[in-house]
């Protein structure tokens, strides 16, 4: 166990402080009071069990995890419009304190699953006491639809270790296609929706200061 403590820790530390500045994009737009393109961040770093499932699973040899698995250390991005994914990974690709190693475009491609998710691999310099050590992390764009299929599907497949009944993978498939088809009408409505969120949180705001 002490060896996984060693091996996982700066793992921890790269979603620790990817969440921090991911989440500070976030205050930023905030700031500015315009629409920001980042609903909420979330993060994790993936149980043993599950490591060594994968391993197993991808064949990959224990002492090649740090090179052949990618989302050990895994960061999910949410965002309200499909349109904001695109410029959120616009941004990633700006920022000088990783390097982005690889893209998968699952919103354009989809999974036969369903799946939709825009995934972009970064190698991500962790500052430890023994030096700089560079690590593989995956950070995962989606909406909140795509986030609620997702994690619908990982249960499910958890249960059903990937064997879907063709009745479940049938309902899963249009659920997703339902999940995609209400992306497109929130982006039809795109405007009015952003200017209903401006409206409610300048209210707020005022109300706040009033109390004061």
């Amino acid at each position: 166990m002490n060896h996984w403590d060693q091996f996982l820790a700066p793992y921890k530390q790269a979603v620790d402080e990817l969440k921090v500045k991911l989440k500070g994009m976030r205050g930023q737009f905030e700031q500015d009071h315009t629409h920001s393109p980042i609903e909420f961040v979330t993060g994790r770093v993936k149980p043993i069990a599950s490591i060594l499932d994968k391993a197993a699973h991808k064949r990959i040899p224990l002492d090649r995890l740090e090179t052949e698995m990618q989302d050990i250390a895994g960061v999910r991005m949410m965002c309200q419009f499909v349109d904001d994914i695109k410029t959120v990974v616009k941004m990633l690709r700006g920022r000088n304190d990783f390097t982005i190693v690889e893209e998968r475009d699952y919103i354009s491609h989809k999974k036969l699953s369903g799946y939709r998710s825009y995934h972009v691999v970064i190698e991500y310099p962790v500052q430890t006491i023994h030096g700089e050590k560079k690590i593989l992390a995956e950070i995962q764009i989606r909406t909140l639809a795509m986030n609620f299929w997702a994690t619908i599907e990982h249960s499910l497949n958890y249960k059903y270790k990937g064997l879907f009944p063709e009745e479940i993978k049938r309902r899963l498939q249009g659920a997703a296609e339902a999940a995609f088809r209400l992306d497109e009408e929130m982006s039809q409505i795109r405007e009015e929706v952003q200017e209903a969120q401006a409206y409610f949180t300048k209210n707020k705001e005022q109300n706040k200061n009033k109390k004061k």
